[in-house]
Formats: C-alpha cells, structure tokens, sequence
C-alpha cells in the first residue's frame, strides 16, 4: 500500500513566522519557487522528502514536528473524540475532520486536550488502562524497533512452523540456563507463568493451550532479552501513573512475543499469498485466534504495508476489554457498547464458529463507511470453560474484495448491514432491535398509533 502523503503547511507556515520570514526569502532558503511554497503552506501540496532535509538544514529543524497531529492520535484519534456522542447529530465526517487536522493542527489539538480534561458524555474510567490505550493510539499499534529486533531473533533461532516451542525452550536453556516445567493446575491455580530463579525453572500452567504456552515462553524471552528496548519505549511516553507505564510496557511485551512468534516480513507474505486466509494462518504460525488478530493490526511498516485491520475483544456484556484501531478508520469500535445487529454478538450463541458480516456505520442517518468484520469465540488464557470472550476484527470493505473468507459474501453497498455505536448514540430510525432511547433527540409519543419501536424521533 503507498505511504500517505505528507501535508504539513501550518507547521511550515508557523516556522516561516518564527522566523520573522518572508515567503519569498522562506522558499529561497529552501530553494524552492514562492508560488510552491504558497501551495504547500495552503495544504494544496505534500511536503516532499527533498524539502524537509532542507528545513533540516537550513533552520536546524526536528522533522517530527511536521506531524503535530501524532500528538493527539492523528486523524483516528480524533475521529474517536468526535464519535461522543454529544456530536453524533452533526454527522461531521472523516473528510470534514482531516480539512481541520491538515488547517489547524493546533486548534485540533487544543479541542482534544479540552475533550480529554472534560471527559465523555458518559461516565467512564479513565484510569491507567485508558492512558495505556490512549498512548498505543498515538503509535497507531506498531513499534517498528521492536517488530525489527524481533525479526532479527527470529532469524538468529531460525524460527520455522515445526519447532517453535522447541527452539524457543532451547534459548531458554543454552542462553539463560533455564528449563521449561509444565505444572499441574493445583501446583500453580492462580497463574499462567512463573519465573523460579531458585530451581532456575521457566513454569508454565498445564491449562495452557500449545499455542498459549508457546506466546508464554517468546513473553519470558522478551523479558530476559529485550527489555531495555522496551522499557525504554515505555519510559518515552507521558505518564501521570506508574500503572499506565507498567499496562503499556506489558503491551510491548506482548507486541514483541508476537512479532517474535509471526516476523514481519515472512507473516506479511504468508498474508498476501494466501489472501489473509486466517485459520491457515492460525496453523501456519502456530498461533491462537487472538494472537493472529493482535498481530494483523501491527502491519505498517514503512514500504511494506499489510492491510488495515482493527481488531476488539468483547464479553457478554457487550464490553470491550481490548480495543486495537491501529490504522483502520473504524469508528464504530471507539464507542462505550456495540450494536446489538453486530453479529460479534451472535458469535457467542455459535462458539468455534468464524462470524463474517458486512456492515457500515449509520451516523446520523448518513451511511458512512462499510466494513467486513470476522468474530469468533475464544476463551480465557488458561481457563478453559470458564471465560468465553469473543474476538473480532475487521477491515475496510474496499480492501477486502480478494480475501480469503470474502469469496462467498456480497461486498454491494446496499447489502452492508447498518449498525450504530450502540443505542444511546446511535440516531437510526425504526430499528426493532433499539433498547435505548437517543441522546439528544426529542421523543415524539403517538396516542392513538404505536409503532415498532417504543422510542420515536423525528429525523432531524
């Protein structure tokens, strides 16, 4: 997929005025025409590499700060502030909202530090683990360094389908004298992995899966190799609380273990040859359901770009406990509760079995998107039969016509089931599946006419 351009021109523009510049002494330092340096401060042109190794040089200027807009999460951060549903009448769209991050980084920024310090419409926690995720969403879920370091290791063990478990408990051994135990539920009720410096043992719970023990071990791998890399990640971040710190450094724990388990480049191809067909890549890698889906979310290497996928674990409640965007544009995930039309939720009713539906976001009565999401039941690690998650994950519809599980389901806008982001939010008209009313609107009650739904709205 090709690199998105780089428009930058209020950046350029506020450099220009620090400097007390012209436009036209401006372009002569970056030798460049006034005219084309009108364009690129108006947005009407991207900032080419030759021009930024010229802002580089001629005013000593760090590059970063051309994508101001990273601060607050880009373009999808900010699509998840304006997905409150305080804003859902306005039907402000993805267009709309880039117009104002490419002409106003600033004011953009100010309105999510304003939305951040206010809070949402709802009650909700914005604790450690919301910091965490919110800190994710600024990398948009890929750690380049630590996907290469990974890769490298890979390459080191010589990593193959076979013996994974195998080579990774013989690094283990022949690295850091440690063996690997498996432990009986009794010895071990209430963990998964145990580090024993004192038998020089790596435990592990027999109630994991192969595929769990396997991720278990690249975690301790991670830990006892890596960790310098990682922490100094995490220590990179802004942090208020030492537990945001520790919930996003065990984020890149898990990150690296997957990266280990599935190399970039050998995991992307597998994907494009095979057109992310997802249980033959469930076998190929030796990986779970879940670890597949945490891992297709990352793949946004410079140069070598996998498909956008979001991906989101939910319980029977209806409640996310992981969130990844990464880059997809899925705006319908952000919310506090999903769409009871979302099939995620048949999923549960149906367990083992791979869920597809086609669906797009109704927001404000305007279809906006379309999505072909994948949902299946997987269960807790280490606690087989006793907690039943699903997890599903998903990709722009216009992608997604040469996928595997994508032959046999119509891709027609017309057939895209429509959804909201729950019914508090959501402004859908004549919906028999509604258990809400919508904020927002005036409820209109008919005394001699009952409708499908018990709560009516007038369109506007």
């Amino acid at each position: 997929m090709a690199d998105e351009a780089l428009f930058a021109g209020p950046a350029i523009r506020r450099l220009r005025k620090r400097e007390g510049l012209t436009q036209a002494a401006t372009a002569a330092r970056l030798d460049i025409s006034p005219s084309y340096l009108n364009l690129i401060e108006r947005n009407q042109r991207p900032v080419s590499a030759r021009v930024v190794m010229q802002l580089v040089d001629q005013f000593d200027f760090d590059p970063r700060n051309l994508r101001e807009d990273e601060t607050i999460g880009g373009l999808e951060g900010l699509s998840r502030r304006f997905a409150d549903e305080r804003f859902s009448d306005l039907g402000i769209d993805r267009d709309e909202l880039q117009e104002f991050l490419s002409a106003a980084p600033h004011a953009a920024a100010a309105f999510a530090r304003l939305y951040d310090s206010a809070g949402s419409a709802i009650a909700t926690d914005d604790g450690p683990l919301v910091a965490s995720r919110r800190e994710i969403e600024k990398w948009r879920n890929h750690f380049a360094d630590l996907d290469l370091a990974a890769e490298e290791l890979a390459d080191e063990m010589r990593l193959s389908r076979g013996d994974i478990g195998l080579a990774l408990t013989e690094r283990l051994r022949e690295r850091h004298q440690l063996s690997v135990r498996i432990l009986p539920r009794d010895v071990m009720p209430d963990s998964l992995r145990r580090l024993d410096l004192h038998a020089r043992q790596v435990q592990l719970s027999e109630m994991l899966s192969h595929a769990s023990r396997n991720f278990q071990l690249a975690l301790q791998l991670a830990r006892l190799e890596y960790s310098e890399n990682i922490d100094s990640i995490a220590k990179g971040a802004k942090f208020d609380d030492d537990a945001a710190r520790a919930f996003f450094s065990r984020h890149l724990t898990g990150y690296f273990a997957a990266a280990l388990l599935m190399p970039y480049s050998r995991f992307l191809r597998a994907c494009e040859a095979t057109g992310y067909d997802l249980p033959v890549l469930e076998r190929r890698f030796g990986v779970s359901f879940e670890q597949l889906a945490h891992r297709l979310t990352t793949l946004q290497r410079v140069g070598q770009r996998g498909l956008p996928f979001f991906m989101v674990r939910l319980d029977r409640a209806g409640q996310f406990s992981k969130t990844f965007t990464g880059a997809s544009t899925a705006r319908f995930i952000n919310s506090d509760t999903s769409c009871p039309l979302w099939h995620a939720h048949r999923a549960f009713e149906r367990a083992g079995e791979l869920q597809v539906q086609f669906v797009a976001l109704d927001v404000a009565g305007e279809r906006e998107g379309g999505w072909l999401t994948f949902a299946r039941t997987v269960e807790g690690s280490g606690a087989p039969g006793e907690a039943q998650f699903v997890v599903a994950l998903g990709v722009e519809a216009v992608l997604a016509e040469e996928l595997a599980q994508a032959r046999a389901i119509s891709l027609r806008s017309q057939e895209a089931q429509r959804i909201g982001p729950g019914c508090a939010g959501c402004h859908r008209r004549q919906c028999t599946q509604r258990s809400l009313p919508p904020r927002g609107r005036a409820l209109s009650f008919d005394t001699v006419r009952r409708g499908v739904t018990p709560f009516e709205f007038a369109s506007d």
